[in-house]
């Protein structure tokens, strides 16, 4: 189906609602002003407010800059990917999806024992009760996709077609890692190093971020992302010098081999199991075709 909002002052309203929302969301991590590091409790519970406001605010641009006779009948809550048709599959599958993707990693947590503790309630216990860990796994992961995902993808999705829009949506939540650089600053870094810190973590925040927009955009549901990205935050970028450490050199390879096959299996199966007919997705998939 063709676009007939995808002209240049739908990109243009749709690019600078993206940076409004960006701006709003970064912004508001700094308007408490502390010597402290980020994660001192008195600092996680203000950013914690700051991030609730910013969640509230959000919509209102997504509200405003929403193209009524592109999403013909749809509800602003359908287009925050909030809605209960398919809301089972959209937990589960993008979640056993990103599992697979961290098949070494997870065979090595199996190795040092972790999975062990998995099951210990008292793991659980001791982590809910940590502000640290409400940031990782359930704060930093919801308002960055109700921010970075569920406002901004459907104003990028009714001006350009998905693939665009799925490689422009990380960007801004790529960029927005950057006041990372700051902080680090800020604890004695030099310069150079943070700087260096931040583009690593801009790499890899915007690889990770063009696989949520395709999740949310094929899913139509704000749980698929989310539910990843509090995984992937659990699980950390892969440690492959662990993998170095270990002095077998078949137990090595057998690691390397997972890595790779987890990888090459996330590829295979990325399509196949984000069908939109799962999600009953018919919000952002039926109104255009992968470029």
């Amino acid at each position: 189906m063709e676009m007939t909002t995808g002209d240049f002052p739908c990109r243009l309203s749709g690019i600078l609602g993206c940076l409004v929302l960006s701006v709003l969301y970064v912004g508001s991590l700094y308007v408490w002003r502390s010597p402290l590091n980020r994660d001192h409790p008195s600092v996680i519970k203000r950013r914690f407010f700051s991030v609730f406001i910013t969640t509230l605010l959000s919509p209102l641009v997504l509200y405003f800059g929403i193209n009524e006779k592109f999403y013909q009948g749809a509800t602003l809550w359908e287009l925050l990917g909030l809605r209960w048709t398919g809301i089972i599959q959209a937990i589960i599958i993008p979640l056993c999806l990103t599992m697979v993707l961290f098949l070494g990693p997870l065979y090595m947590q199996g190795l040092n024992g972790l999975w062990r503790l998995y099951v210990e309630p008292t793991y659980w216990l001791g982590s809910v009760r940590t502000l640290v860990w409400w940031r990782n796994q359930v704060v930093a992961p919801l308002s960055e996709e109700w921010t970075f995902r569920a406002c901004m993808l459907p104003l990028l999705l009714q001006c350009f077609g998905p693939t665009t829009a799925i490689f422009i949506c990380p960007l801004f939540f790529g960029v927005a890692h950057f006041h990372h650089l700051i902080e680090n600053t800020r604890r004695g870094m030099t310069f150079k190093t943070a700087l260096l810190r931040s583009c690593f973590q801009f790499s890899f925040t915007t690889i990770f971020g063009a696989y949520a927009a395709f999740l949310f955009a094929k899913t139509g549901h704000f749980l698929a992302p989310f539910t990843a990205h509090s995984f992937c935050n659990h699980m950390g970028f892969p440690d492959l010098s662990e993998v170095v450490a270990y002095e077998d050199p078949l137990k090595r390879a057998k690691l390397f081999s997972l890595f790779v096959i987890g990888l090459v299996a996330w590829c295979l199966l990325l399509t196949p199991m984000t069908n939109p007919s799962w999600f009953s997705n018919t919000l952002f998939w039926q109104k255009h075709a992968i470029e």
